[in-house]
């Protein structure tokens, strides 16, 4: 068994992830992420932390996409998983990772961090809507 891996889907969804961040995280929730971040938003920050947030976002948008296209791709070796229809598998993709890895992630910092719920909800809220729009191209493509 070969495992095929779409690396046009894979850098479409890098690019998607990456403007669904900026969208998510500046005029959707960004100020209320900031608040609960505790920044101060009278300043604005330094362009190189910019530039460099911006540059490991990318590299984590393309650790998610390449991880989850071979993750979508093995289970097509599984009997019947074919038969899903590509609506079934998107939404079972997104949600038992997001379940599975970025609610208990994010549940440990309310509690260690003394992170905020509000946080929490734009933070998994985000990681959802993610992990949804990175699994249809991949599987929309494939």
């Amino acid at each position: 068994m070969e495992i095929h891996i779409n690396w046009l889907a894979i850098l479409v969804a890098v690019v998607a992830n990456f403007f669904l961040g900026f969208l998510w995280y500046t005029p959707l929730f960004g100020k209320t992420w900031g608040k609960e971040m505790k920044m101060d938003m009278t300043q604005k920050p330094d362009p190189s932390v910019m530039l460099k947030g911006m540059a490991f976002m990318v590299i984590g948008n393309f650790f998610l996409a390449w991880v989850l296209a071979h993750n979508i791709a093995a289970w097509q070796y599984v009997p019947e998983m074919t038969q899903m229809g590509k609506v079934s598998n998107i939404l079972s993709t997104a949600f038992f990772t997001w379940l599975g890895f970025y609610v208990p992630y994010h549940l440990g910092a309310i509690v260690w961090e003394n992170r905020s719920w509000k946080l929490f909800f734009i933070n998994v809220g985000y990681a959802l809507v993610s992990l949804l729009l990175v699994s249809a191209i991949l599987i929309y493509m494939n």
